[in-house]
This record gives C-alpha cells, sequence and structure tokens, in this order.
C-alpha cells in the first residue's frame, strides 16, 4: 500500500526540482530537434519558483501545496508546459482539499485528476506525442487492482509504465504543439514533455520507496 504525507509531498517536489536541473540541457536539447529549444531552461526555471513558493505554505494541507505549485508553474514556465503542468497540479491540488495524508484512493484520485487537467487544457489524446503518453499508462495502472501488490512492486511498475510511455514517443508522430508543424520530421525524436513527465514520476517513486 502507498501513503504520502505532506512532508513526503514537499520532498518530491524537492527531488523533481533537483533532476530537473541534472537533466534541463538534455530536456532543452530534446526540445532543439522538435520544438523551441527551451523545455528544459523553462521547467527548471519554474520548478525553482515552485521550491521558493512551497516554503510558505509547508504547513498547510497537501492540496494547498499542490495548488500553489500550479500557480508558480503557470506563472514561471513559458510556452505550453507553464499552462500544462500547473493545470495538472491545479487539478490534483483541488481534489485533495484538506488533506493532511494520502492513502492509495487519493493518489489514485491525484493522478488521475492531474491527467485530465492536461487533456482539457492541451486538448492531447494518447499517441500525440505529448505528456499525455506518459502519464495516461501510470493512470491506467492505478486504476488497476493494487490491493495485494506491496508498495516496492507498485511504485516499480508506475515507473515502468512512465518509462514505456516516455520511450512510445520517439516514434509517433507530433500531433500537437510546435511539434507537430514538423509532421513526419517529428518522428525519431523524444517528445520532450513526456520525458519530463517521466523525470517527475521517477522521483514521486524515488522518494516513496526511500520511505520504510
Amino acid at each position: 500500500m502507498i501513503t504520502c504525507g505532506k512532508e513526503q509531498i514537499i520532498r518530491i517536489l524537492r527531488a523533481i526540482a533537483t533532476e530537473i536541473e541534472k537533466n534541463k540541457i538534455y530536456l532543452t536539447e530534446l526540445d532543439s530537434a522538435i520544438g523551441d529549444a527551451d523545455h528544459g531552461i523553462n521547467m527548471n526555471r519554474g520548478f525553482k519558483s515552485v521550491v521558493e513558493k512551497v516554503a510558505s505554505v509547508e504547513d498547510k494541507c497537501i492540496g494547498t501545496i499542490l495548488k500553489t505549485t500550479g500557480t508558480a508553474l503557470v506563472s514561471s514556465v513559458g510556452g505550453a508546459s507553464g499552462p500544462l503542468y500547473g493545470t495538472a497540479f491545479l487539478y490534483a491540488g483541488k481534489e485533495l482539499t484538506g488533506k493532511e495524508e494520502l492513502y492509495p484512493a487519493d493518489i489514485k484520485t491525484a493522478f488521475q485528476a492531474a491527467l485530465e487537467g492536461i487533456i482539457k487544457r492541451g486538448r492531447a489524446q494518447v499517441g500525440d506525442k505529448t505528456i499525455v503518453d506518459t502519464l495516461s499508462p501510470v493512470v491506467d495502472y492505478l486504476q488497476s487492482n493494487l490491493d495485494n501488490k506491496p508498495k516496492e512492486e507498485i511504485l516499480n511498475d508506475m515507473e515502468k509504465a512512465a518509462g514505456k510511455g516516455k520511450d512510445s514517443t520517439k516514434e509517433m508522430i507530433a500531433l500537437k504543439g510546435r511539434a507537430s508543424f514538423l509532421k513526419e520530421r517529428s518522428r525519431g525524436h523524444l517528445d520532450p514533455g513526456a520525458v519530463s513527465c517521466y523525470i517527475m514520476i521517477k522521483a514521486f517513486v524515488s522518494i516513496l520507496g526511500d520511505e520504510k
């Protein structure tokens, strides 16, 4: 069973910020092939803002922490990524208002809400070569029957689902965003948003995996 307190949420957000900073050049290189060559730079700036902003709400509920994260991303990340990721955190935060501890049902709800927010804002579906291709398989997995699975297996499977989804974008033709203008030439490149989403999920898994 996976549970998650607000202290872990703060640690996850800080871990995401650290991993995004480590990968900012890689993410920007991916984006240079099919986008505006700024995804890593923008995401790094955004999560630095997140770390600063959530410091003032660490004593608040998880919903408030996530909504603060979303607002920080919307206001500091350029391009499409800020509104998309910002909406994801805002939607998840809205569902978790008042929560001090998350249980499996809450975690499922949060991931589902995040996905719904991204789909609503970006109007993307699985196969469009976007963030959705990484996040949707994780949501599908969490909606399956996990009652008898140990935490370690669930976390490992979540990362595998995200990784498989991320990798699947390489051979897709982009149907959304700047990359869609390249049409067939977008094939053969990983989607930068799918990769940054994988980095976030991997950070989530890593932090909760450390909790004994």
